[in-house]
């Protein structure tokens, strides 16, 4: 019998060719990628690390400005704010003057008037109201007490009333006093006294009174008080008395006492308006030196910035103090930034019959 050949089996790839090819594939990709990540730490290395910090201080840089310029977008909005408020508070006191004049039967000048000449015609209007009053009492030969001699020489003619039987000159001698700008006034606050003496505004308001005194009429008497955050004779011990004006020593003491007040502290206008009604018997005309509107309405406080409403708030209520039948004699010595006080002093001197003057630097 014939014997069966074995059938062998056809094998072409063996196990271990398998894991020769499996370890050689990736022996492969590692090489890629160790190459590439080679290429990459080359790349890396030819940066300088001065550049590398150059850019690290550009982008914390940016960021600052960043920063700053949200603040500065808060500032503004800020700013904008208080700009609409004090625009709206402006039409409010230019509303409450066109009801004034008005009533007043000369609505036809407010509905004519432009805003920007607001200003140039509230002076224009005193000036004309008074000129006429007073011219002959002014230009009347010897009827000055005191002599007054200007820059130059120069006589002075004004609108302003300067007569009546009984007179009283109120001096604003707070800190304000000091300059017209309000960076001068902080810089001025914290000088010795001796400098603050020699301020050009306080010196300018001191030789006004002395040439109203200069206008008084023989026949009248006289009373003077300073106010800043308190109210005070010039005269010590005078509080409540009337003085002859014909008592040329106390002229002469009350102009050298008031050229060594020093200007200080802040405004309160309500004590020195309840003056007014306080002497006995009233005054007939009453003389204001003051810069602004005030800045308490009472002798202490605490508040360290007040708005300019609030400024406006603090006027009204001291208005109220003032009796009726008493004309208002107003010199205004203009301030920086206080822009409501020459329309409510020249509302308040129309209403009394009295005059307004918005004070030039050389005068008197």
């Amino acid at each position: 019998m014939a014997r069966k050949r074995r059938q062998s089996e056809l094998f072409s790839m063996s196990f271990l060719d398998c894991m020769c090819c499996g370890f050689g594939a990736v022996i492969l990709l590692f090489m890629i990628i160790n190459s590439q990540i080679k290429e990459q730490i080359d790349f890396n290395k030819t940066i300088p690390e001065s550049e590398i910090n150059s850019l690290k201080i550009q982008i914390l840089q940016e960021r600052k400005n960043l920063v700053l310029a949200r603040n500065l977008i808060n500032d503004i909005k800020d700013e904008d704010s208080t700009i609409n408020d004090e625009l709206a508070r402006l039409v409010i006191l230019l509303n409450k003057l066109k009801v004034e004049l008005e009533k007043s039967d000369i609505d036809s000048i407010a509905k004519n008037e432009e805003i920007e000449k607001l200003k140039a015609d509230i002076e224009k209007l005193s000036q004309e109201r008074d000129r006429m009053l007073t011219a002959a009492q002014r230009l009347k030969s010897g009827d000055n007490i005191r002599s007054y001699t200007g820059d130059g020489d120069r006589q002075y003619l004004t609108g302003l009333k300067v007569g009546g039987e009984r007179i009283l000159i109120l001096i604003d001698a707070s800190a304000s006093m000091l300059d017209r700008k309000i960076i001068n006034i902080l810089r001025r606050r914290n000088m010795s006294d001796s400098m603050k003496l020699r301020s050009i505004k306080w010196r300018q308001a001191v030789s006004s009174v002395d040439w109203l005194i200069a206008q008084f009429p023989k026949n009248s008497k006289f009373q003077m008080y300073t106010f800043n955050n308190e109210t005070r004779p010039v005269l010590k011990e005078s509080d409540g008395v009337w003085i002859d004006v014909t008592d040329s020593d106390q002229l002469d003491q009350a102009v050298k006492n008031l050229r060594r007040i020093i200007p200080e502290n802040g405004t309160n206008m309500k004590d020195a308006f309840a003056v007014i009604g306080q002497l006995n018997p009233r005054p007939d005309n009453v003389i204001l030196l003051v810069d602004g509107l005030p800045t308490m309405n009472q002798s202490e406080t605490d508040r360290g910035m007040i708005t300019g409403q609030e400024r406006l708030n603090f006027y009204y209520e001291a208005e109220s103090e003032i009796p009726s039948g008493v004309p208002m004699n107003i010199l205004l010595y203009p301030m920086e930034g206080d822009y409501n006080a020459a329309i409510a002093y020249w509302l308040l001197a129309y209403r009394t019959g009295g005059s307004f003057m918005s004070i030039s630097k050389d005068w008197p």
